[in-house]
C-alpha cells in the first residue's frame, strides 16, 4: 500500500456516508454566516460537544474563531438546493432563507431536522482546517422528517431498509 495523494485519500474518504449540515452564525457586527458541512459529530454526551472542521481558507473562518455562540443546522432530504448554495463561492447565499433567531443570536433554519445551539468552547488547528468544539446549550429535532446524505461526492436520500 502506498502512501496517500490528495485524491485518493479525497477518495477514500468520499466512501463515507455523512449526513449534511449547515453551521451558522452571526458576526460581531451582525452580518448572517453559513456554510454546508458534513464534518460533524458528537464527541461527548456530558457534557453536551459536538465538533465539525472549517478550512484554513475559509471567509467564514474569523467569524467562527471571534464569536462566542454558533448553530449546527442538519438538513432535511428537501434541503438538498440549500445544502448547494451554502457550498458555493460568490452567491448570496441568505436571500429568500427562511429561519429564526436562536437564543443566542445563531439563525435557525426552518426545515432542519435538528438544531444545536453551540457556545463556541475551543478550537484546534490542525493541517490545513480548524476543529471547532461546540458545547450545546439547546437543540431540538424532529423525528419524522428524512436526513439529507452525502456519499461519494454525490446527496441522496434515506430509504429504510
Amino acid at each position: 500500500m502506498l502512501p496517500p495523494t490528495a485524491d485518493s485519500f479525497r477518495a477514500a474518504l468520499g466512501r463515507f456516508a455523512t449526513g449534511v449540515t449547515i453551521v451558522t452564525a452571526r458576526s460581531d457586527s451582525g452580518a448572517l454566516v453559513g456554510l454546508t458541512a458534513n464534518s460533524f459529530n458528537s464527541v461527548s454526551m456530558s457534557p453536551p460537544l459536538v465538533l465539525w472542521s472549517l478550512s484554513n481558507q475559509s471567509s467564514a473562518l474569523p467569524v467562527f474563531r471571534q464569536g462566542s455562540h454558533y448553530a449546527i443546522n442538519v438538513l432535511s432530504a428537501q434541503q438538498r438546493e440549500l445544502a448547494q448554495r451554502f457550498a458555493a463561492r460568490g452567491v448570496d447565499r441568505w436571500q429568500g432563507v427562511a429561519y429564526s433567531e436562536g437564543a443566542c443570536g445563531a439563525p435557525l433554519l426552518d426545515g432542519a431536522i435538528a438544531t444545536f445551539e453551540c457556545f463556541n468552547r475551543s478550537f484546534y488547528e490542525e493541517g490545513d482546517h480548524v476543529i471547532f468544539v461546540g458545547q450545546v446549550e439547546r437543540c431540538q429535532h424532529r423525528a419524522d422528517v428524512r436526513p439529507l446524505l452525502y456519499h461519494g461526492g454525490r446527496f441522496y436520500t434515506e430509504h429504510p431498509l
